[in-house]
């Protein structure tokens, strides 16, 4: 359980415990894994970096051969660490995270790429793309399904770690919960406008789904129904990252603006606020959170696009 003392829409705190400069230039996407002992990050110099968050040293350097320059947007980390899926807009590459190397590249020409996840044991891969199909991908049988269950773009999905279960979202008001192994929906979750972001609890207990105006919403994943919808003044707001604590207690978010929130799974309430840092002399001076992580029950991490992981106490 994490032990918290905290009121609703307390002031954000702004000095992190510790933090690790991981690429020099401005990231352009970034994961933790859900154990907060891996990231993985990259930019257009650098390319993509592997890191181990324990010792905080470098892993594995990697680049897409078949790509002229790094123009990677999208990262997931599977489950269980054993492998991390990354995609550019035409592009997505499977990569061994135990041996740092490469296990398939693939080209897909009929729409861009917008959002990728994979499994544990890397058995599945979930590709979101701009004309609202979605293709899930056994690299080790090259069995493909396409769900065609969306009306618009996608913008957002996520895969259980057994890679069974899927969560999309797209600009058509709806995220679905389907099965991998069917394309049968197994729940309708509607919004009353776009859907921009989904994450999946690897427990298998919550799903969230978030879109661009109003509302977003915790949601059962045994009956379909809503938990609890998160409660802000702002009119608008936008998430880039969402991740359910291990206890199920907690839902923690970051947002296009520096900003990462907690957040209680059963009344939606928030209970924390941070700034994560921006680039050095950055105008304007902000970040992107792409990535955030529980590390135990007193600490958390995020990942920005200023290029550093940083780690925060949760008071």
């Amino acid at each position: 359980m994490l032990l918290l003392q905290l009121t609703s829409c307390t002031e954000p705190s702004d000095k992190p415990k510790a933090s690790y400069q991981q690429v020099d230039e401005i990231a352009d996407a970034a994961n933790i894994s859900a154990d907060a002992s891996i990231s993985v990050i990259s930019n257009i110099k650098s390319g993509i970096q592997v890191w181990d968050l324990q010792s905080n040293t470098q892993k594995f350097a990697w680049n897409n051969q078949e790509d002229a320059i790094n123009t990677v947007t999208n990262i997931h980390i599977a489950a269980d660490n054993s492998y991390v899926v990354t995609s550019s807009r035409e592009t997505f590459t499977l990569w061994n995270l135990l041996e740092g190397e490469p296990e398939g590249y693939w080209r897909i020409d009929e729409a861009s790429i917008r959002d990728v996840a994979v499994s544990s044991l890397g058995r599945g891969i979930l590709v979101g793309r701009s004309n609202g199909k979605v293709m899930f991908f056994e690299p080790n049988t090259t069995r493909r399904l396409e769900f065609l269950g969306h009306q618009e773009k996608v913008n957002s999905v996520d895969i259980s770690p057994n890679g069974f279960y899927a969560l999309t979202g797209s600009n058509d008001y709806v995220a679905y919960l389907w099965d991998t192994r069917s394309g049968q929906v197994i729940h309708k979750f509607e919004h009353s406008s776009r859907v921009t972001k989904v994450s999946l609890d690897d427990q298998g207990r919550y799903a969230f789904t978030a879109d661009s105006k109003r509302d977003a919403k915790i949601w059962d994943l045994t009956t379909g129904q809503e938990v609890s919808n998160l409660q802000y003044l702002a009119r608008q707001r936008i998430f880039t990252t969402a991740s359910f604590s291990p206890d199920g207690k907690y839902l923690l978010t970051g947002s296009p603006a520096k900003r990462m929130n907690l957040w209680d799974v059963t009344t939606g309430k928030e209970l924390k606020e941070w700034y994560v840092s921006p680039r050095e002399n950055s105008q304007p001076p902000t970040a992107v959170v792409y990535s955030v992580a529980f590390i135990n029950n007193q600490q958390i991490l995020s990942a920005s696009s200023s290029g550093l992981v940083e780690k925060w106490d949760v008071k």
